[in-house]
């Protein structure tokens, strides 16, 4: 059976206890926010699928894309509501109009992110744009199986480790199976997540709750780009509501912020075991950050998506799509991206940043005692460090 001893050893994919034919295996979230699986060991059956679907535990190869391309759709109203050029609402519009169906990560009714499936282009709005919060699967992996197994084209986009997971499960190469993976900087914590919001909400006033979240807002350029949150309330006697927007460059969101300097990520993040083409991914969409300098006058600041391009497969959904495009060099890639090829670096102050969110101060106020350079603060992290404490 699975056993996590080690939390950087488990990518929380959901694969084992997907696989699992007793379903004696649990997600659970840990103090951190995190899920890993916990086996219910009176129900188990020593039939050890939980290990052969582990994408850790059976890490496959790394591989360098077929071919490497700058696209961007003709759409500017997908354009702008992307993180970056609209390819995947590309694809996955080619996947519905074939009587296929989409998965990808959503926001639900709580603003908690997680995977679900459409099978109308109405329903690829809700995939569109960066989550910066680890989803949760849940049954996707088997949904998307029964759809394949029915016959039905399937395009499954996720992060590495969850494609990897997806492909692990499924143990087979189904022909309408387009499996995407994106450039992934790391999973952070749905629990700070959670926390962020609630914090927001409280600062706005008594009633206000979240309406719309946009991690990568390009109202002023895709460069620029800036986290946006509009958050209401009902007046009394429930007429017309009251709205605010709040909105910062990412640079100076406290969210945004935890997420880049990598305090928050998950601790498998730091040695991700699908990175580099390990996923098995047919396609890995991401920024073509460097665009400017790669191709000045392929770049106008409303985002620009790179494609890699990992199979035959891939590469016979890509043409199909109809999108401006121009062939790069993966190392061209790689320049502005390196989180394309290699895992994100360990924050030394990360431990110190869960102590304090599990000690009740807001998500503002501790990013402030991580990122300050005045000697108290500075006194204080080192002493946690050496004593945790």
């Amino acid at each position: 059976m699975i056993q996590i001893s080690d939390k950087s050893q488990c990518c929380g994919c959901s694969a084992c206890a997907t696989v699992c034919p007793k379903g004696c295996i649990a997600m659970r979230e840990d103090s951190e926010g995190f899920l890993y699986p916990v086996v219910d060991s009176a129900r188990c059956i020593g039939c050890n699928l939980c290990q052969k679907v582990c994408p850790v535990l059976g890490q496959g190869r790394e591989r360098k894309p077929l071919a490497v391309y700058a696209a961007k759709s003709r759409g500017e109203q997908v354009r702008n509501g992307s993180s970056s050029g609209g390819v995947f609402s590309l694809l996955a519009e080619k996947t519905i109009e074939e009587g296929g169906v989409v998965f990808g990560a959503r926001f639900d009714e709580n603003w908690d992110v997680v995977h679900g499936y459409t099978e109308t282009e109405e329903g690829i709005a809700a995939f569109r744009g960066s989550k910066y919060v680890q989803s949760r699967i849940g049954r996707s992996f088997a949904e998307a199986r029964r759809f394949l197994m029915a016959g039905r084209k399937v395009m499954f986009t996720g992060t590495p480790c969850q494609i990897a997971g997806l492909k692990d499960y499924l143990q087979k190469d189904y022909d309408g199976l387009l499996a995407v993976d994106v450039v992934c900087h790391g999973a952070p914590s749905p629990k700070v997540w959670r926390q962020y919001l609630n914090e927001t909400a409280a600062g706005c006033g008594d009633g206000f709750r979240v309406k719309a979240v946009s991690f990568r807002d390009k109202a002023q350029g895709w460069k620029a780009y800036r986290f946006s949150m509009t958050l209401s309330k009902d007046k009394q006697g429930g007429e017309e509501a009251v709205a605010t927007t709040l909105t910062l460059p990412s640079s100076e969101n406290a969210y945004m912020n935890t997420f880049l300097s990598n305090l928050s990520l998950r601790p498998s993040c730091y040695a991700c075991p699908a990175k580099a083409g390990k996923s098995c991914a047919d396609i890995t969409l991401g920024d073509f950050w460097g665009i400017g300098r790669v191709m000045p006058d392929f770049d106008d600041d409303r985002g620009c998506s790179v494609v890699l391009i990992y199979s035959p497969k891939g590469l016979q959904a890509f043409s199909g799509v109809a999108c401006d495009r121009r062939e790069a060099a993966y190392s061209d890639a790689l320049q502005e991206n390196s989180c394309i090829g290699k895992s994100t670096w360990m924050q030394p102050n990360r431990s110190f940043f869960f102590h304090e969110i599990r000690g009740g101060k807001s998500i503002t106020e501790v990013w402030r005692k991580c990122s300050s350079l005045q000697l108290p603060d500075r006194i204080r992290r080192l002493v946690f460090q050496k004593f945790k404490i």
